[in-house]
């Protein structure tokens, strides 16, 4: 007998019921998460910025582990569960449930502006791992880069829209080799608050105003 893949059992085994409430689905995707990962890899470990100024993300959860499960839920729910779906994985703050919610957000194809709903779901406790992730999804998929107009806007609400202005930004900015930044951006970028001594945000301000 040939041995199935632990994850496609589980996640076929599910009823379909499971994708009618936000709340049961949570349930589902957190118990995936390990299934099939090896249990050293399944403990979280620590972020660090790569030595080439990149993000480099380690999930306790693989990336195509992560990729498996939002494909599942795509394939099977609904426009409305798997909006409330994100919003509740991003309120829990566990990286896997801020990366799946950062796959789902990218790909869920009703989301006419990814942007504006990446803002509507930041706080001040948003982390800068947990923008990134959103960010690069975004732009993965292939969605326009927020304007200008947008961009100034977050700069100049609070500290996180102002910090999601910024990375943002500079995602775009690596991507499109490094443009000269326009006046406006210079002085918002320039202005919005930071944290005191190195930080990935202000290595970020630097690279794109030192340019």
């Amino acid at each position: 007998m040939t041995k199935g893949d632990p994850l496609d059992d589980w996640l076929s085994s599910q009823p379909s019921k499971v994708h009618n409430r936000s709340k049961r689905l949570m349930e589902v995707v957190r118990e995936a998460y390990p299934i099939g990962v090896p249990a050293m890899i399944v403990k979280s470990q620590t972020d660090r910025l790569g030595s080439s100024g990149g993000y480099a993300f380690h999930l306790g959860t693989p990336d195509d582990v992560l990729r498996r499960i939002c494909s599942w839920l795509l394939t099977h729910g609904s426009d409305e569960v798997l909006s409330q779906l994100i919003h509740d994985l991003w309120g829990r703050n566990g990286r896997e449930d801020v990366a799946l919610a950062a796959l789902l957000l990218a790909n869920v194809q009703h989301e006419e502006d990814v942007w504006v709903r990446l803002s509507d779901l930041i706080g001040s406790s948003s982390t800068a791992e947990a923008l990134l992730l959103s960010i690069e999804e975004c732009l993965r998929a292939q969605h326009a880069p927020p304007s200008e107009d947008l961009l100034l806007e977050w700069c100049s609400g609070s500290a996180a829209h102002a910090h999601l202005a910024l990375l943002t930004h500079h995602a775009n900015w690596v991507r499109s080799q490094r443009p000269d930044l326009s006046p406006s951006l210079q002085e918002a970028f320039a202005a919005i608050p930071y944290p005191d001594g190195d930080s990935l945000l202000g290595r970020v301000r630097d690279q794109m105003l030192g340019s």
